[in-house]
């Protein structure tokens, strides 16, 4: 759950369920909040779960499990994926080497069952691993004042650079780790990470001192990262295989690969995923699940719809059949309901290239995929 709800409800959020985590849904207006965070700074709690590896041979583990290579020096960290035997997505996470100990950032619901499974896993080396969610507060930074935001509360450290790098410093008198993250809402952006008791301090501090910021909540990440062109793991990850999101940055192709990577390695040297992920502009809201069409034709579906009020228009992120041809004329499917097609009724839809939005950083996650990369070489 939240650590710092008092404080959440003080400026009039509401809440929602996560993964099991009790998060903030919104303050009242999720796209006003949207529009502050694009003019501005926005401060987001994170539903985030957390998993600490420790041991001398904790870096090793953790990088023969994932999908990417797990960074040797403190301050460093990487996006990974932990995959099935069919290379599916069983949970992204983020990894930080933090000297002593790995920090693995989960969505709510795969800190505790990660936990479980790695600790199940350990033979021989010196590992430890245990669920440590309730341990931190995680506080996102976004806009593209994030880093004027940060730069005007922080003492003894400077907002970090590249991204997926972090400094250590103080916040309203606590100490705090700063992260520099990788462009997830279309701009720059931050995660503050103190301890529990530390999160009422600094969150009030990122909200009421230095140079302002707005506080926002799920719903507004929401928008913020599909106009990103940003696969997120409850609605496009999970159960998916990599390739066909475009989360090349998640995946070191170079690596010795385990049971999971193998299957995603051969979709990347020896042919093409079964489908892509896509932008969409849409005449009306669709419901995730809803059918994309090229004529009569089912050719994917709908992952997650949103208003955009960066674009002015609702907006989508869909599944499609790779090689659908780009100028197909679409359509989506929309009002099914449990009962049937009664009342459905077929919408206009205009594939777009992601990002829909362009701000001061590009998410790190915008589908890449080597055929597109290749014809760009060309």
């Amino acid at each position: 759950m939240t650590v710092v709800e008092e404080l959440h409800e003080a400026h009039g959020a509401t809440f929602e369920e996560r993964g099991g985590r009790r998060v903030v849904r919104d303050y009242g207006r999720p796209a006003v909040a949207h529009r502050a965070v694009r003019n501005g700074a926005g401060i987001i709690e994170m539903g985030y779960g957390v998993v600490v590896v420790e041991g001398d041979d904790r870096v090793a583990f953790v990088d023969n499990t994932v999908s990417n290579r797990v960074p040797d020096d403190d301050g460093e960290g990487v996006y990974a994926l932990l995959l099935d035997p069919q290379g599916r997505v069983e949970t992204d996470m983020y990894v930080y080497n933090a000297g002593e100990r790995l920090l693995c950032f989960t969505p709510p619901d795969r800190a505790e069952p990660l936990a479980d499974d790695w600790a199940e896993k350990v033979f021989v080396q010196d590992v430890s691993v245990r669920e440590a969610s309730g341990e931190f507060g995680i506080f996102g930074v976004h806009g593209p004042k994030s880093t004027e935001k940060v730069a005007s509360v922080l003492k003894n450290a400077a907002a970090p650079e590249p991204a997926m790098t972090f400094d250590r410093g103080v916040v309203g008198g606590e100490g705090v780790t700063v992260i520099a993250n990788d462009g997830l809402t279309g701009d720059e952006g931050y995660e503050v990470v103190c301890t529990a008791d530390a999160a009422e301090r600094v969150f009030d501090t990122l909200l009421t001192q230095g140079s302002g910021a707005a506080p926002f909540g799920y719903a507004t990440w929401e928008s913020l990262t599909a106009e990103a062109g940003t696969p997120l793991f409850e609605t496009e990850l999970s159960g998916r295989l990599p390739n066909v999101l475009g989360v090349r940055n998640a995946v070191d192709f170079e690596k010795g690969c385990f049971v999971g990577q193998e299957v995603v390695s051969k979709v990347e040297n020896r042919g093409q995923p079964s489908s892509r992920l896509v932008g969409l502009a849409v005449e009306e809201l669709p419901a995730a699940g809803d059918a994309v069409l090229a004529g009569d034709d089912e050719v994917g579906e709908v992952t997650r719809a949103t208003e955009g009020p960066s674009v002015g228009s609702p907006i989508a992120l869909a599944v499609v059949e790779y090689d659908l041809d780009p100028s197909a004329t679409l359509s989506v499917r929309v009002g099914v309901d449990d009962g049937g097609d009664d009342g459905a009724e077929t919408v206009e839809a205009t594939r777009e290239t992601l990002p829909f939005y362009e701000g001061t950083a590009v998410s790190a996650r915008v589908p890449t995929y080597l055929e597109d990369e290749a014809s760009e070489a060309e």
